[in-house]
């Protein structure tokens, strides 16, 4: 073998560069479905998770973004976890799921993290895509408040994610949108909080192994 020639595989970080420039080019090629998911995911859980299976069942995605904020406009006085637990809790929750990645583009960022911005990256990368964006069904009837809302309204399509129990959500003009049918399930992240804080199991709540990072961590307590 020449002198300076190495058969080293390339470093795992060129690898991920290269797989995301060739869904990028399948995306210009293809017209794919992108369903992307914002939140603080403080923590994640299993309700979380349903969704995804539900939006890619029901919406026929070709892939799904989990995009934790870095601060939300919506709970100003809240401080979440630190990034890199609530990163790490997430990739655990998805290892496995080959329609879902983490995506920390709002972390990466800071400070508020705000809907208009990160559909716009979306936008930019993926132009031929079809973007769906999921919110909770507090949220519907309020888009009209969000930054930029007719610009929002362009860039996506928007999902409701039901509550079971809840009312049903309105759109209002300009925003089009649909409702997920599967899989609502009553848990969410402040009750996970909750239950941590009260040393009491989130077994059955989030993934085995969520439960195990976050008992390591000491968050929450």
């Amino acid at each position: 073998m020449p002198a300076g020639i190495s058969i080293e595989p390339p470093a795992d970080r060129y690898g991920l560069d290269l797989r995301r420039a060739l869904a990028q080019l399948v995306a210009h090629i293809f017209k794919m479905k992108l369903g992307i998911y914002g939140g603080s995911f403080d923590p994640v859980h299993l309700g979380h998770l349903l969704v995804a299976q539900a939006a890619v069942e029901e919406l026929g995605l070709d892939r799904f973004f989990f995009v934790p904020a870095a601060h939300s406009p919506f709970k100003p006085e809240n401080r979440p976890a630190p990034d890199a637990v609530r990163l790490q809790l997430l990739r655990l929750a998805l290892a496995g799921k080959s329609h879902c990645e983490v995506d920390a583009q709002e972390i990466r960022r800071g400070g508020v993290s705000y809907t208009v911005d990160t559909l716009r990256d979306y936008a930019g990368r993926f132009p031929a895509a079809r973007l769906f964006y999921l919110i909770g069904a507090d949220h519907a009837a309020k888009l009209g408040e969000w930054r930029e809302p007719a610009e929002l309204a362009r860039l996506a399509e928007f999902v409701v994610v039901p509550r079971p129990g809840g009312p049903a959500a309105v759109f209002p003009p300009p925003f089009r949108g649909r409702w997920l049918k599967g899989f609502p399930l009553g848990v969410s992240s402040s009750e996970i909080r909750a239950r941590v804080k009260a040393g009491l199991t989130i077994e059955h709540l989030v993934p085995a192994a969520v439960a195990g990072a976050i008992g390591a961590a000491q968050v929450y307590r």
